[in-house]
């Protein structure tokens, strides 16, 4: 059992960074689950369209749940979407903490393309998470390192391993990278999902 687990994780960190280094390259989707049928994923996106996008053999279902600062501790691996500020520091729009098994997942500081202005900051927390200005706390990665500001109204989720079960008729879903086929369709191997009403970024 443990090495299932194990193996699984392997795998989704492995998906991952498939999906952060082509994220770009891809159509991104969000919106609510309607059901899943077999491989056959039907969706309503956020602009309203009714779209049908299968899923791979392989398609990993990372299911995301709501967590908290006081989640994140000194080591922890967090990426962080935020907004340069004028004294170089970033302000979150938004914090995603890795498991263990997917430290590494897409590590460094670059534009985040899905909000005009933003980067997206992947790293290990260095320090506590203090209250000085607001709650902060530095994340380091391979080239330097970042100064995040956490405003208290910000989403934190952690990112779990899923599976199908997590596809539920209602659920909150955001593809990164849905590859548009040739006859028009969408094809995605891996899934973010929403638990307990958490709505993924």
């Amino acid at each position: 059992m443990i090495a299932l687990r194990i193996a699984a994780a392997a795998a989704l960190a492995a998906t991952m960074l498939v999906a952060s280094a082509s994220a770009q390259q891809g159509t991104r989707v969000r919106g609510t689950i309607e059901k899943l049928d077999g491989n056959v994923l039907s969706v309503k996106s956020r602009d309203g369209a009714e779209l049908q996008i299968t899923l791979t053999s392989n398609a990993q279902v990372v299911g995301v749940e709501k967590a908290a600062l006081s989640d994140i501790k000194p080591g922890s691996f967090v990426g962080s979407a935020a907004m340069p500020q004028p004294d170089g520091s970033q302000k979150a729009l938004e914090v995603h903490i890795f498991p263990e098994a997917m430290r590494g997942t897409g590590e460094g500081h670059r534009p985040y393309p899905p909000v005009q202005g933003s980067t997206m900051t992947n790293g290990t927390v260095e320090n506590p998470v203090v209250a000085v200005d607001g709650q902060t706390m530095t994340v380091r990665y391979r080239e330097g390192e970042k100064k995040i500001i956490v405003p208290p109204d910000v989403p934190i989720v952690t990112y779990v391993i899923g599976d199908k079960s997590d596809l539920k008729p209602g659920a909150h879903f955001t593809i990164l990278s849905a590859t548009k086929k040739d006859d028009g369709t969408l094809e995605t191997a891996r899934v973010n999902v929403g638990r307990n009403g958490v709505v993924p970024q």
